[in-house]
């Protein structure tokens, strides 16, 4: 899977501590009174024995081990300042150093493989068709526009409840291979569930979102959000109101996802990658400027026939998923053992 750049702050080495640039000061300080500062400045890390014995027996005293210190501490602050990152506490810091080096991108190398994803998902879920053909499209176009990852455009499934709009988007998730989260947007406190809470408020903490994607590393998962028209809005002691609905705008937005702030870490990340699909029981009530970026796909009821297939299909997976794991604590060691073989 390829790596990308996920947060907009300035990494240094870290393996650079403020004890190796001590080390790196001090050494530096003896090659400069020793007169063989050149062999630093050109990368030798070895030096001649009998130079090297030299450079042990330059005298470093204590008021050069001070400035030492202080110059290496001067250093450590400015890279910290330089980082955007100072502002953070020294375990937010840490966890968003494991960034470092970016996060996967999960992609589909074929349309062969995206044909092969949406005719699974069609078998299972007909009922869905228009959901289906949607993403459809949508795959193979990232296949052909040979964009780093996969990338799919936020969708909002209408339509009655207990048609498993949110089991067909976890589905997807599933045959995608890529992290899926489901938020319940009736259980959740307004926007805070999903984007996060600043500092300062009881239950400040990262959102479910940037959470799934700390946690898994991979920057285009699947998030749903279920039944989003129902849910609330929270106000503040100063009366300012957070509403989920206007939470998701921006990052529902391409172009403003990619700088979206958190207002837990205050740092810019690069959300565009994430697949959202949005769940709703009646539209009608969602504000014009998230249905103009989730045009609603209307969807309908099963049929009997429908139904039925789909209970003996779950029900068969779910009982062969029983007995195999039943039969997996059942066996001894000398029958597992003669399975492999």
């Amino acid at each position: 899977m390829p790596l990308i750049s996920f947060i907009d702050v300035r990494f240094f080495p870290p393996e650079e501590t403020r004890e190796r640039l001590e080390k790196r000061f001090t050494r530096h300080l003896r090659l400069l009174r020793c007169g063989r500062v050149d062999a630093f400045r050109s990368g030798k890390q070895q030096l001649p024995e009998g130079d090297a014995d030299k450079l042990l027996s330059v005298d470093i005293t204590h008021i050069d081990r001070i400035r030492v210190q202080r110059r290496a501490g001067r250093m450590i602050e400015r890279r910290q300042a330089a980082s955007g990152l100072a502002h953070l506490v020294r375990a937010d810091r840490e966890r968003l150093t494991t960034l470092h080096d970016g996060v996967n991108l999960v992609e589909l190398t074929t349309e062969h493989r995206a044909d092969e994803i949406a005719a699974a998902l069609h078998e299972e879920m007909p009922w869905m068709g228009a959901a289906t053909e949607q993403i459809w499209h949508a795959m193979r176009r990232s296949v052909r526009d040979g964009t780093a990852g996969l990338r799919l455009p936020p969708i909002l499934l209408d339509g009655p409840p207990g048609i498993g709009k949110s089991y067909w988007a976890r589905r997807l998730g599933e045959l995608l291979s890529v992290p899926t989260t489901v938020i319940e947007a009736t259980n959740e406190n307004a926007s805070f569930g999903i984007v996060g809470s600043q500092k300062g408020w009881s239950n400040a903490a990262p959102g479910r979102i940037l959470e799934t994607i700390l946690q898994s590393r991979v920057a285009n998962p699947v998030v749903v959000v279920d039944e989003v028209e129902k849910a609330g809005t929270a106000k503040s002691v100063s009366g300012r109101a957070f509403g989920l609905t206007e939470a998701l705008l921006p990052l529902l937005e391409p172009l403003t996802a990619q700088n979206w702030s958190c207002p837990y870490y205050q740092v810019k990340f690069d959300m565009s990658w994430v697949a959202w699909v949005l769940t709703s029981n009646d539209y009608r009530s969602l504000p014009e400027p998230l249905l103009s970026r989730c045009p609603p796909i209307r969807l309908r009821h099963l049929t009997q026939a429908e139904l039925v297939k789909f209970i003996r299909r779950e029900g068969a997976r779910r009982v062969l998923r029983t007995l195999g794991s039943r039969l997996r604590w059942k066996r001894s060691p000398a029958q597992a053992e003669r399975t492999k073989v």
